[in-house]
């Protein structure tokens, strides 16, 4: 099991990376750490880097069309 996670954490990481490009592909960076954070602790800290950039990337984009529909 641990095997078929790793390798399934490591593709999905891969294959984020590889389409950096496209919408969306940020997803599947962050299922392949998550899926890799079970068993390295390393990649459980780059997990919680992205999810605190991607908090407050949101809180900036929230506050940002707030400010534009109350214009």
């Amino acid at each position: 099991m641990k095997t078929i996670r790793l390798l399934l954490g490591a593709s999905l990481f891969i294959l984020g990376i590889v389409l950096t490009l496209l919408p969306g592909s940020i997803l599947f960076v962050l299922g392949g750490l998550m899926m890799l954070s079970y068993d390295w602790p390393k990649a459980r800290a780059v997990l919680k880097y992205f999810q605190l950039g991607m908090r407050h990337s949101a809180r900036k984009a929230d506050a940002y069309l707030l400010a534009r529909k109350l214009r």
